[in-house]
This record gives structure tokens, sequence and C-alpha cells, in this order.
């Protein structure tokens, strides 16, 4: 539409330059004819000549000329009127040849006129309309100038009737213009009409263009101007929506161009009883009144206009304005910001009560009242309404904002957070009225209005309220969350963020990454916004929300400010506070720790224990107050995660949450809520409700782990001073545990039966007796063993709390144990005795001490394992032989004894080359067919492992060898059930359960918890000679059937131990006691077991799955065997035997080759046997003759084309070929050549058919010709050959033997 416009106006100054000097001519000469011409003459000039009569008839018809071009204009909505109609163009001056020199004549056409005026050069309107802020600024100027000048020489002439007679252009007699020259009045005109216009930069640019003539010629009358804005643009009926558009908001621009120019203000100063600005306030309000969308911007336009104004004129003038009057009469009613806008605006202008302002504003007015929930009713539906202007935040809530948070309080607040560091001055700071009245703004804000009208109405008034909490964002304290971020807000912003195809899903993410961005720097607002967060949510935010918000905020505390603030408000949360205290207390733990509801009895505790496991441990039953104060358990040891603190105050923080767990898991108060310690001077609190079993051994979970984690990072102590060491957190726990049991009115959560409370007494007698001696043991080894005993300890007696009944029995033998390891008189605790009253042989310290280790494993949680582990690392450099069988006899323990067994016991166990490996034939048959239970595919990871070796050992590792039942024959009831006690019970479970899927499931948790016992052992004792036992029970385990059946993760766990810390360990056993016989024993059976073929059940179909896992079984357990025999190799190697000793190897690789070339079953593959070659040339020299024996008198022929490479591997290190070592090899070659040649005539008489194979067998023959040569042994091979064997090499090799005899020596 604008481009049309362009195109019309355009067409038009064309024809205006088109005029040719002719024709501009003969109208001046003909000048005083066409003054008495007739109508029709006058009237085809055009309104540019004329009439120099005084006829009343030509006045009438040129008046109704410019009604009709005015009409013209309005229609077409050129850019201003930069064009005049085609039928009356203006006469433009043709004196000069630039195309842009469009100008109004300033000359009368009579040559003898002895006034002219300057011309106005027409671009100047064009210019305005420009993109480019600089042109329309250029031509602003340019145009005000042109207009002064011309204004000031027509206010000089003495005659300006004739000037207006003969040029009136546009202009009206009868506009009020009267003393404005033509060319202004005109230009007026023209500016007016092109506020109007929506092409490029128009509106802009003709309002710029029309407030600074008005602003400096002062001939301009601004009432008249005024009138004649509202009848230049004014709205027809005929008119239709878009151009009633234009004309609305060209009158606005007008508007604010004369309020702009400060005639408005001049007129007054000059003439205060002037009704001007009255006038120009009703045409504004007027005008905002017509549409909603000129509301805000006239209202903008006023307040501009007002700053300028002094107080005066707005109270006599703007404020009795009868339209504003109207205006803030319907405001309430009709729901109208603008109008609230304005009146406080114009009431911080004037700072009276004024009647005007009665509806709008509370009287007397106060920032209290306004805010107040009866006000803030009454101006709701203006609130409501300024959601018109979305996505724009109206101005209103900027104003608004203001007041909520006003300058000088949040410099206030800002100069409070700095100055009240400290805990006494947080206590002692008093709040000001500026702070009470905010706080009760902003609550009464948040609750009436936010709440009560945006939370609960449409998508559009809740997207208003996250504009208007991310405006308040920048100055709001930390201390205005609570209200900001209420339990409705946060409800709604749950509600959006887990709907992602919602409307207000964007808004509210945005929201929340501004918020994110808000508390970055500022831990007092993350907290804030964390426990506002989480406590409107129950805890629940980032699981509704599915997002990490809380998460990420309670990750980020760094400082110990940051991590005091966030425990304090923690603890005090979990309370269940109605108001969180600010500052501390005057005790050193200002946020009392709170455990269950002290008003319950000992019984009421014991029956609630009786009751459904249900009520008792499961949270989600007891409410969403459970969650929320579960998530609270869990954050609190996580707060040391990712702070940046030092030792001193990490240990603080650590001795708060540890205080706080303690009295939350362990104790009750009998009297009340609150107990305070006169011996901690601190005062601890419980919550008014009681709370859940589920919720206490919660807390002493995470005691647990923040002890465990205690010791996985402390500092070494320094001990050997007598002192009690303040940084160990084990001591400090024990002491605060012994002080509140000490208090009469404080007892344990749950009471616990005879056996449980003895243990519990014992192990906080052991834990002092251990201390004692840590602290006497300086830096010694010993005092590593006592400090690792000491949490273990600690966490055996939480775990008799969490598991009343099941930790008894081990916590007295722990404490025998402690005792007896350490004790340097008979004075100390002793154990029951009943082995010595009955002349029986007492165990070894250190065997009880694997069992109770083992015994605690099943049912420990993972802090306790930790603390196992630490343990068994500090005395696993003790542990007995019997002691390791133990534990490796639960590795090898199954509940589903293979299908075969009873014939393999009575058929394989008295067979002398009993597999070492207990691998069995029938076994593997089912598991190669995928009969066993589990059908999970294998990865086959064991191809990449090197060095995987099973050993051998003496006569006293081989009795662990035989089948499981053997191994318990060897003891008797009593220490079977005191060693494997949770073995005897998975038995029993598995007798009493269908199936035994539990117990199975039990077993393998078990298996892997022993088995990070004894990667610990490989690790601390990598040559002992134990690691042999270790590792062949290991091995015999990961080839059990059952294992793979059971569990994959278990047979991993296996083969990762064995991988990692055996065949990749540095050191290797070295022990005499591995004899020569025993290795090659292993290594026979190794190499079998390299060499079994992978077997399938006939008439069976098995699944592809099974099948699958069937055979990377297969797989696995070749590699084993293949890299067993490496690592066997390398330990025969380190012995250093005799030749003599060594032929029994030789005799295992013989029997190896022989099975090789003479059956089709063997699998051996011939890679492996080259690497062994490769890796001990030893025994490829040694069975190199032997080797090329089979070879030429193999049984399969292919064995013998397999067998090739395996000679030239072996030929390449037998016979080097160099001046030190001619002779030598000459001789070795010598040896071997009439079995080499039976080989070369064994290959040419029967070539391969396949040209792969025969190339094979031509690249063998030129090795062997060529090292023949080399060495001048070619006349002995051609004798040995023989002339059928040199035939049938000159028949299958061709030049290859050719060449070869041509070099005979």
């Amino acid at each position: 539409m604008g481009s049309k416009k362009r195109s019309s106006e355009d067409s038009t100054e064309v024809v205006e330059k088109n005029q040719t000097d002719a024709s501009f001519v003969k109208k001046k000469k003909s000048k005083t004819d066409a003054m008495n011409a007739d109508t029709d003459a006058a009237a085809a000039a055009g309104p540019g000549v004329a009439s120099s009569g005084k006829d009343m008839e030509k006045k009438k018809k040129r008046k109704a000329s410019d009604k009709e071009r005015k009409r013209a204009a309005l229609e077409n909505k050129d850019d201003g009127g930069a064009s005049l109609p085609k039928s009356n163009p203006v006469v433009v001056n043709s004196s000069t040849d630039e195309a842009n020199d469009e100008s109004l004549p300033a000359a009368a056409a009579d040559s003898s006129s002895s006034s002219t005026l300057p011309e106005l050069p027409l671009n100047y309107f064009r210019d305005l309309a420009s993109s480019d802020a600089s042109v329309r600024e250029a031509a602003a100027e340019s145009l005000v100038s042109r207009l002064q000048e011309i204004q000031k020489q027509y206010e000089m002439l003495a005659d300006k009737d004739s000037v207006d007679g003969g040029l009136m252009l546009e202009a009206e007699k009868n506009d009020g213009l009267d003393n404005c020259a033509p060319h202004l009045r005109y230009a007026l005109r023209r500016l007016i009409r092109g506020v109007s216009s929506s092409r490029e930069c128009a509106r802009q640019g003709f309002a710029l263009g029309l407030t600074l003539p008005v602003s400096v010629i002062s001939s301009i009358n601004v009432g008249s101007l005024l009138k004649l804005i509202a009848d230049s643009l004014s709205v027809s009926s005929s008119m239709k929506g878009q151009d009633v558009k234009e004309c609305l908001l060209g009158r606005l621009f007008a508007y604010g161009a004369l309020a702009r120019s400060g005639r408005l203000i001049e007129d007054w100063e000059s003439d205060k009883d002037s009704q001007i600005i009255k006038e120009f306030t009703n045409a504004l309000i007027g005008l905002a009144a017509k549409k909603r969308y000129l509301q805000e911007p006239a209202v903008h336009v006023l307040l501009d206009f007002v700053d300028k104004l002094p107080v005066e004129p707005v109270v006599t003038h703007v404020l009795e304005a009868p339209e504003l009057h109207k205006w803030f009469e319907q405001a309430t009613e009709v729901g109208n910001p603008d109008a609230l806008l304005l009146a406080l605006k114009l009431h911080e202008k004037i700072s009276v009560d004024h009647p005007v302002f009665s509806k709008l504003l509370p009287v007397p007015f106060s920032s209290g009242k306004f805010f107040s929930a009866d006000h803030l009713s009454a101006i709701g539906n203006c609130l409501k309404e300024s959601t018109f202007c979305q996505p724009r935040v109206h101005s209103l809530w900027s104003v608004i904002g203001d007041m909520l948070l006003p300058e000088a309080f949040v410099q206030s607040e800002d100069v409070t957070s700095v100055s009240s560091s400290s805990k006494k001055q947080k206590r002692n700071r008093k709040s000001n009225p500026i702070e009470e009245e905010a706080t009760n703004n902003i609550r009464n804000f948040c609750e009436f209005f936010m709440e009560g009208n945006l939370l609960s109405s449409s998508h559009d008034r809740k997207h208003l309220a996250f504009d208007i909490l991310l405006l308040l964002l920048p100055k709001l304290p930390a201390s205005f969350v609570q209200h900001v971020l209420s339990f409705k807000f946060v409800q709604c912003l749950m509600d959006i963020l887990s709907t992602k195809d919602s409307w207000l899903h964007k808004v509210a993410t945005h929201f929340l990454v501004e918020l994110m961005d808000w508390v970055k720097e500022d831990d007092t607002k993350r907290v804030a916004v964390t426990m506002a967060l989480q406590k409107h949510s129950e805890g629940k935010f980032d699981n509704i929300t599915r997002t990490k918000i809380v998460k990420d905020l309670a990750a980020e505390f760094e400082t110990e400010d940051g991590c005091t603030l966030f425990l304090q408000n923690l603890m005090n949360l979990f309370v269940d506070e109605q108001h969180v205290p600010e500052e501390s207390s005057n005790m050193k733990w200002s946020l009392e720790p709170c455990s269950l509801n002290s008003d319950q009895s000992q019984t009421t505790d014991d029956n609630s224990e009786i009751g459904s496991n249900e009520e008792k441990d499961s949270v989600g039953t007891a409410g969403n107050s459970d969650v929320l104060k579960s998530w609270v358990i869990e954050s609190l040891p996580g707060i040391l995660k990712h702070a940046k603190l030092a030792p001193e105050a990490k240990l603080g923080v650590q001795k708060q949450i540890l205080k706080f767990l303690a009295v939350q898991g362990l104790f009750l108060a009998s009297l009340g809520t609150e107990v305070t310690s006169f011996e901690l001077q601190e005062k601890f609190k419980w919550p008014k409700t009681a709370t859940p079993i589920a919720l206490c051994k919660m807390c002493i979970e995470q005691l647990q782990l923040l002890l465990s984690n205690s010791q996985k990072i402390e500092n070494p102590l320094s001990k050997g001073n007598g002192l009690e060491q303040p940084d160990d957190p084990v001591s400090y726990f024990m002491k605060f545990l012994s002080t509140l049991q000490n208090i009469p009115s404080v007892s344990l959560f749950r009471s616990l039966n005879e056996a449980d409370e003895k243990a519990f007494k014992e192990l906080q007698a052991t834990e002092s007796k251990l201390s004692k001696e840590e602290r006497n043991c300086g830096l010694s080894a010993d005092a590593n063993k006592f400090h690792a005993l000491r949490h273990l300890v600690v966490q055996l007696l939480l775990q008799i709390l969490l598991h009343p009944g099941e930790f008894s029995v081990a916590a007295s033998e722990l404490s025998v144990c402690c005792d007896k390891a350490f004790s340097s008189s008979p004075d100390v605790l002793k154990s029951d005795g009943e082995g010595e009253a009955d002349d029986e042989e007492e165990p070894a310290v250190m065997d009880v001490l694997v069992d109770t280790l083992l015994s605690l494993s099943p049912h420990s949680s993972a802090p306790m394992r930790s603390s196992i582990e630490q343990v068994f690392k500090c005395f696993c450099q003790d542990v007995t032989n019997d002691g390791l069988l133990r534990m490796l006899r639960v590795i090898k323990k199954d509940l589903k004894p293979a299908r075969h067994q009873e014939d393999q016991d009575s058929e394989d166990l008295d067979d002398d080359d009993e597999d070492c490996l207990a691998i069995e034939e029938e076994e593997e048959e089912i598991e190669e067919m995928g009969e066993t239970g589990e059908s999970d595919e294998q990865t086959d990871d064991s191809e990449a492992v090197t060095g995987v070796v099973p050993m051998a050992v003496d006569g006293e590792v081989n009795s662990d060898d035989s089948d499981d039942d053997d191994d318990d024959d060897g003891m008797d009831d009593d220490a079977m059930f005191r060693m494997d006690t949770y073995l005897a019970q998975i038995f029993k479970e598995k007798r009493n359960q269908a199936g035994g899927e539990t117990a199975q499931s039990q077993l393998v948790l078990f298996k892997l918890r022993v088995l990070s016992l004894l990667e610990i052992y490989l690790h601390e004792n990598p040559g002992n000679p134990q690691v042999m036992t270790v590792y062949l029970n290991l091995a015999q385990a990961l080839v059990n059937p059952s294992t793979a059946e059971s569990s994959q993760q278990l047979l991993q766990r296996i083969w990762s131990i064995i991988q990692k810390k055996i065949f990749k360990a540095k050191e290797f056993p070295k022990d005499e006691s591995i004899e020569l016989p025993a290795l090659a024993s292993l290594l026979e059976k190794n190499l079998k077991l390299a060499a079994k073929p992978f077997k399938s059940k006939s008439g069976v179909d098995p699944s592809k799955k099974k099948q699958s896992a069937a055979w990377n079984r297969h797989k696995m357990i070749s590699n084993l065997a293949q890299n067993s025999t490496h690592w066997v190799l390398k330990i025969i190697d380190s012995k250093k035997f005799s030749e003599t000793e060594l032929e029994k190897i030789l005799d295992v690789f013989r029997s190896v080759l022989v099975g090789y070339f003479d059956t089709k079953k063997c699998q051996m593959k011939i890679e492996f046997l080259e690497e062994v070659f490769r890796r001990r040339p030893w025994i490829a020299h040694q069975l190199f003759d032997f080797l090329l024996e089979k070879s030429g008198n193999a049984k399969v022929e292919f064995r013998r084309m397999e067998a090739l490479d395996l000679i030239t591997e072996t030929l390449r290190s037998l016979v080097p070929i160099n001046e030190n070592t001619q002779e030598d090899s000459k001789k070795t070659m010598k040896t071997h050549l009439q079995k080499l040649s039976h080989l070369i005539k064994q290959l040419v008489a029967k070539m391969p058919e396949k040209q792969a194979k025969r190339a094979k067998v031509r690249k063998f023959c030129g090795r062997i010709f060529q090292t023949v040569s080399s060495l001048k042994l070619t006349k002995s091979l051609l004798k040995v050959l023989g002339p059928d064997g040199q035939t049938a090499c000159e028949s299958a090799l061709g030049d290859l033997f050719l060449n070869l005899k041509k070099t005979e020596h």
C-alpha cells in the first residue's frame, strides 16, 4: 500500500517537473488577460495561479476545489501530501536545470511585482520519510531554516495581501494562521498529513518536522494549530479500518510534536489564564479514549508534557480537564491500567491528594494503603487488564515495582547484607519502618493480587505474573523470596514445566534461567530459592518438572558461609518451623537438630515398631512432608561435595551435619520437644510430629555415609601427642553419642534386646580402647590398623540400630578380635573362653577376623563395605592360608550342582589325569547346548586379554582343587557354620523357597563382595605364593558353567580380577614350593583345554541367543587356556630348570603336536603355537626336528599346510644367517636337511589344487631354497632330494627350483 502511494506522489511530481519553460512564460505574459477571463479559464489555470478578480463566484469555486483536493488526498493517503491533485498542480520554478530543485514560486506572475519570497524545495518532505535517521534530521533542520527565512521575509512585506492573493496554494483564509506565510501554512498542513502516513519512517520524520517550526516560529497560533490537527485528521464514516487507524495515530504523533515543541508552556507563561493546556489535555485524553492501543502512548505524551510543567498548571489546567475527570471516573469499572499509571505519576508530580484521584488512589495516599487488600481489590481490574499489551510489559508495572521495592529500602538491604555478616550483628539488627512497610506491601501484593487474580486466571495473566517477577528480580532482597515464590506460584510453575506442550512452557523455562542467573553470585538468594521451591513442592520439584534445578542449586555452594546457611535452613525445614529465623542462636549449633517426637513414650515407640512394615519403612506412606524431610536428609552429606573449604571449615560443617543426623536418627526426647545439653552448651529440637522409622533409618544411613567419606578424605592425624584429636570425626561422634546417652530425658529411638544392647556397649568400649591405642602408636603402621578398625566398629554400631538382632554375634566377635589382636596385657577384654574350657584349639585371630568380615559383608551397606575393605587392606598381609581358602570357597559355592556331578565324582576324581580346572566334558556339552539356567549373550572381552594362566601348585594347593565337598569334609560342623554362616543361611533359604531365585541372587551379591576383598589381597600381595591359590580357584569358578548361568556380572568381575590383578601384575609367584611336575601337569591341562573342540549335542536345536552365549563362553575358555600357557611358561623360565628337567615340558608339547597332526578334532590354533615358539625359542629349537617329522608324515593333509608357517618361524630363529653364526647355522641346517627334503618332496608330490595354498607351498620352498643357498648347502640338498625329488620339484616349482640348481656348490 505504501508503494502504491509513493508511485502516486512521484507521478504527480513528474507532471510538475515536466512543465516547460514556455508554458510558464506563457502563463506570466497572459496574467493580465487571465484576470479578466471567464470562470472556466481561471479553473483551467489551477490553484497555483491566483485570480486577480474579486468575483464571489470564483472564491466559492476555489473553496470547492480545495475541499475536493483535500478529500482526494485523504483517500489516496500519500506520504503527507507531497503531491497535489493532478487537476491542481503546483507551479514549479523552472529557472534551474536541477531536477531536485522543486519549489514553490515565491513571486507573483506579474513582472512588475516588487516583493518576492524564497522558494520552498519539496524534496525536504520526501527526505522526512527516510529510514535513515540522519537524513530525517537533516531534512527537518533544512525545512525549519527555510520556513524561518520565508516567514521573516513575509513579515517584512508591506503588502501581504498581494502575496496571499497571488499564491494561496492549499491554505485557507479561515484556518487561523493568518500571520503565517502561505508556504508555512502549506508546510504545516503537509506535515500534519504526513504524520498519518505509515510509509517507512514518515511518522517519525514528519513529527520532527512539525515540532521544530512550531517551537521556533512564534507566528504559529497554537490554538489554531490544535484545531487544524483535529480538522485535517478527522475520521469520517466513509473511512476503512486501516485509514481510521492511521488518522488516529497521526493525531497522536501530531499532539506529541506539539507537546515537545514547548509552545504550550510558553503560551501559559505569557498568559496564565489561557486555556490551551486544558484544551490540549482534553484533546489528548479524548483521543486516548477512542482506541485501546492509543491509551498508553497518549499517557506517555501527556506525562512527558507534564514533566516539563510547573506544579501550578498541572493542578489548575491538566487536572481540571473534563475528559480527564471522565477517564478517571470510569477507570476502575472498565479496567484502565493507563489511567492508573497517569494517576500515579500525576500524584507523584503534585504530591497532594486531589479529588480526581479518589477512585484510583487511596486518600490519604501511602504505599501501605495502596497495597492493602481492599485497595488492591478496587483497582484489580486496572491491573489485570494490563495484559492486553503482551508480550510487552505495561509501563505501569515498572512504577508499581518501584513502589514495592523503593530505592531507599533496596540500598538499606544491600548495606545490611554487607555489614551483618556476623551472627551477632544479624541478631541485634532491628527492622526499620521502611523495611516493615516493604515487607507488608510485597506480601499483600503477592497474596491478594498475584495469587488471587493472576495465577488462578488465564494463560495471559499467568504470563503477566512471570513478567512481573522478572521485573522485580534485579532489586528483590533474599528475604522477600519466600513471599514471591509462594506456594501457589511454585505449584503453577510445576504444572507448566511438567507439560512440555504447554503454551507457557517456554515462559516458565525462561523464568527459571533468569532465576538461576539471579542467584549465581549470592548464596543467600540461592538458599532462599532452593528452600522455597522444595518447601512448596514437598521436596519433589525436580521430579515433577523433570529438571535438575534444585540439584544444581544445591551443588553450587562453595563458601563456608554458603554451606552453613544452607545447612541451617535444611535443619529448620526438617523441624518444620513456621518461620525460618534469619539469625542464629547464641549456641555453637544454632540450628538445633531435630529428632523424633519427644512426647511419645517408649511404649508408644515400641508399639510403632511392632506395627506394619508399610507404616514404618515406607517414606511415601507417611505423606508428602516425609518426602520433603527425606530430601533434607539426603542433601546434608552432599553439602561438602562441591564446597571449596579449608580443612578447619570443612570439619566444622561436618560436625554440624553429624550432630543433626545423630540426633534425628538415634535419639528421642521423653519430655517435650526441646532438650538442652549443659555439657555441650547446645539446645536440640524435635519435630512436633513423630518422625517415621524409615526417616530415622535414612538419617543413620546418611550418617554412615558421612563417616565413610571422612575416612576417605581425612588428612593423616598428628598422633603421638597423647591428646584427643579434634580432627577425627569418629572420636567426635562417639563422644557426642555418649554425651546424649547420659542425658536422662533422651533415649535411643528404639529399644534393643539384650544381645544387641550388650554388643552396643562392647563396641563403644572397643572403640574407646582402639582410640587410645591409636594415639599411642603415633604414625606407625599399627595406627592405620587401629584407625580402620575404629571406623568399622562405628559402622557396625550403627548397623545394629538399623537391623536389630542381625549383627550382635558379629559385633561380639569383632570386639574379641580387636582385643586379642592388640592386647598387650592379660587384663584386656577377653572372649567367652568356651574353647579353652573344652581344651580345644583356639582358632587364629586372623581367621576369626576374616570370618567376621565375611559374615558382615552380605547385609552391609556401602559405607560399611568400604570400612570392611579398609580393614582387610590393613590386615591382608597377615591373612592365613586357611582364611584365604574360606574366602575362595565362597566364590566356588553353587546352589545348583552340575547335573552330572555324581557320575563325575565316581569316575573322574580317581583319575590321575583329572583336569585341574575342573572342566568336565559333560558340563561343557550342557553349556554349549545352552541348557544352563541363563541364556544372556556373553561378550568376548577375553580375546583382548593376554597373560591369563591357571596355575598348578604344590600338594597343599592341589588338595583344594578337588570338589567342594572335599573341602567341607576337612572341617567340623561348628567350624563350617561359624565360617560360612551366610552360606548356610542361603542354603536354608533355598530349601524354603520355590526355585531358589532369591537365594541365588543373594549368593551372587555375596560373591561379588568377597571378590572385592580378593582384589585387595592380590593388589597388596602381588608376589605372594598364595596368589597362585587365588588364581586357581578363580579360574575354576570362571570356567564353571554355573557361574555364567548365575550372573554375567559375576563372570565379568572374576575375569577382570584375573586380568588386572594377576596376569598384568608386574610380579608373579616365584616361590620354590612350586615344583616342575605340577607346572608341567598344569601346562598339559591348559594345552588340552586350548585344543578342546566346540561340541553340540545332536537332536537339540537351541535358540540363537543360547548358541551365541555358548560359543562366546567357548572362546573365552580357549583364550584363558592360551594365555595361561604363556604365563606358566614365564614362571618356568624364571625357575632356571636344567635341560633334563625341561624335557618334561618338551614332552607335553610333543604330545600336543601329535594330537594336532593326527586328528581333526583338535582345535589348537596354529597362531597360538607360533606365538609360543616366538616367545620361547628354546622350545621351538628343541622341537624343530620333531615338528619336521610330524609335518612330513601328517595323517591330516591340511595340517601339513597349516604347519608351514610354524616351521618358517622356527627356522628364522634356529638358523640365523650372518657372518658370526654362519658355521653354526650351517651345521644345524645339515642336521635337519634330510627331514626338510622329505617334507619338500611330500609337498611337491601332492600340490594343492587351490591357488592360495599352491602359492603358500611355493613361498615355503622358496624360503628353504634361499636359506640353503645362503649357507652353501645346495649340493647337499639336491643330493638328499635325489633324482625323483628333483624331477618333482622342477615340475611343481619350475624356475624357483631351476634357479637353485644354478647356485649349486
